[in-house]
């Protein structure tokens, strides 16, 4: 079915949503648009949908999230009776539609029999995580885009250990959803009945009690300083409640929170992109720090899986920290917290992804403590996490560079409040020492190296930006590449044929982990840099890491670096740029 043949459809779909008809309407004549919004189905990424809202079957919009719930619906009814009686937890954050998307979810689900629960306020998606594992469910559903801008919104699936769902549940889902022909023709529960005959509960702050309960479990010993002044904005999202809390049952009492940032806002109105992995996002928290000289800036994105940080230094200013230096931040404090209490199991393990610092790996040499890396994506942290149960493994942190880190495993995705109160905790120790986060990270530097990394990320959008992504990474794939690079590579890792090669010899080995579209590049002076398209997002990433003997030689590694790849990517795709 040609774009323009679906298009046709939905503008004489008699019961249209209104407001999606007026959109229509508004937009009949807007062939670019138009194609772009019907030209393909909205895809079942990693673990759910992610897009734009507005009309059509490449946007987010109740006929596309009825869709995903239906084959939802169906994969669990294959999973057999147990799964269904289980039942579904769903929670949402405070974006456009969210707490309509999270409704709908369930009238589809209640409508075929499958209970399901839902929070009756937007909540986080690690609560929501959490919340599978307290009530034993067989999935769970977050309404959330995390850290995009405000026009978008997405649907992510959990499955019942609470971790993102697997490749191979996702694919069953995706199988079962393309199986749809009728976006039109999905039936709905109504909520009343729902609520009437058991199959809609709605959770309240008692699952927030429980969660705090077990956050209490993370704590540092030793002296810390409690007294630390810390500034906190939940950027307009779902983790103020439980990140104030958390501070507060840890002891800080010294806690500003940015109060219009503490509003839950669909329009992020005073960001203009609702990520804490942007400077631009701590503005309003920068003018609160200055104000009462907090240590400390934290900010979570609007789902509350990610966590950035600010840190004042002695000139007053401050000094914002990367996803890779809080990471290692936090690895050290643990690692060391368990060495001082005699608490260290003989089997830890510390689980990374293959684009986060190796600093990390060397703090944990350090302490005799394994280092895995697995794909990028913390689903995979949460799988390990799995398989540890059934394993001479134990789980002891785990953290992407993309600002997503989790210390107690009562959780099995990214989170934030943890975040948040841990490295309260941190830099509570180091002000008991008289020093600051930086003079901890200086101190790692000094130990292990001056690891640095960066992120370079391109958004190439539509039909014809998908196709250059494409063509971009199969270029950086080509035998073309490799003679045209400058600098030396020693070895190849290419995730889609599950290869390892070495460059000078040709010698080839298997990668121990899934097939995934992503390469990695080694150097032989020890950097490395990797490619990687989103799954959810009309992005291509490439990311960047080197090691020096000083800040000195690691800004000259890494500016060469980057100069070498970026200037290949501007070549291959200046063109829609």
């Amino acid at each position: 079915m040609t774009w323009k043949v679906e298009a046709t459809k939905w503008l004489n779909q008699g019961d249209l949503e209104v407001r999606l008809k007026q959109q229509l309407l508004n937009e009949e004549n807007n062939i670019e648009l138009l194609e772009d919004c019907f030209y393909k189905n909205l895809s079942f990424g990693t673990a759910g949908l992610r897009g734009e809202l507005g009309f059509g079957t490449n946007r987010m919009n109740i006929y596309t999230v009825r869709k995903a719930a239906l084959g939802l619906t169906s994969y669990i009814n294959s999973c057999g009776e147990a799964a269904r009686n289980r039942g579904v937890v769903i929670a949402y954050d405070s974006r456009h539609q969210s707490a309509e998307f999270g409704l709908e979810v369930a009238k589809v689900l209640g409508f075929n029999g499958i209970r399901c629960y839902l929070f009756d306020e937007l909540q986080s998606t690690p609560l929501l995580s959490f919340a599978v594992r307290e009530l034993n469910t067989f999935s769970g559903i977050v309404i959330t885009a995390s850290h995009n801008p405000s026009e978008y919104n997405g649907l992510k699936v959990y499955g019942e250990d609470g971790g993102q769902v697997t490749f191979e549940a996702a694919n069953a889902i995706t199988a079962h959803t393309e199986s749809i022909d009728d976006l039109f023709s999905i039936e709905v529960g109504k909520e009343a009945n729902l609520l009437k005959e058991g199959l809609l509960t709605y959770l309240n702050h008692e699952m927030s009690d429980r969660y705090v309960l077990h956050l209490a479990g993370i704590h540092l010993g030793g002296d810390l300083d409690k007294s630390l002044s810390i500034v906190y904005s939940p950027l307009h999202g779902a983790g103020g409640k439980l990140v104030s809390r958390g501070l507060e049952e840890a002891g800080f009492s010294n806690v500003t929170i940015v109060n219009e940032q503490a509003i839950p806002d669909p329009n992020f109105t005073t960001v203009k992109y609702p990520n804490p992995e942007e400077q631009q996002a701590f503005e309003m928290a920068l003018t609160y720090g200055h104000k009462v000289k907090a240590d400390l800036l934290i900010a979570t994105d609007p789902d509350a899986d990610r966590m950035g940080l600010a840190v004042r230094d002695l000139e007053g200013e401050y000094v914002f920290l990367t996803g890779n230096q809080i990471g290692s931040l936090l690895v050290n404090a643990m690692l060391k917290d368990k060495a001082d209490r005699d608490a260290m199991p003989e089997n830890g393990v510390i689980l990374k992804t293959i684009v986060t610092s190796e600093l990390g790996r060397a703090i944990a040499d350090k302490y005799g403590v394994k280092t895995m890396d697995v794909l990028t994506g913390f689903k995979f942290i949460s799988e390990k996490i799995l398989e540890f149960e059934d394993a001479e493994s134990t789980f002891l942190f785990g953290y992407e560079e993309s600002y997503g880190y989790l210390i107690g495993d009562f959780v099995r995705d990214k989170d934030a409040v943890q975040a948040s109160v841990l490295i309260a905790e941190v830099a509570a120790r180091y002000k008991a020492n008289g020093q600051t986060l930086l003079d901890g990270l200086h101190a790692l530097y000094e130990e292990h190296g001056f690891y640095q990394e960066s992120l370079e990320s391109i958004t190439l959008k539509g039909k014809t930006g998908m196709a250059k992504i494409h063509e971009t990474v199969n270029y950086f794939r080509s035998a073309s590449f490799v003679k045209e690079f400058t600098q030396p590579l020693s070895i190849i890792e290419d995730y889609s044929s599950g290869l390892s090669v070495t460059v000078e010899t040709g010698d080839r080995r298997p990668l121990d982990l899934p097939i995934a579209n992503v390469l990695k590049f080694k150097l032989s002076n020890g950097a490395w840099f990797a490619i990687r398209p989103s799954g959810t997002e009309p992005k291509i990433k490439f990311y960047f890491g080197v090691q020096g003997v000083t800040k000195v030689e690691s800004d000259e590694l890494l500016a060469a670096l980057k100069e070498a790849v970026m200037s290949i990517v501007e070549r291959l795709t200046s063109d829609i740029l």
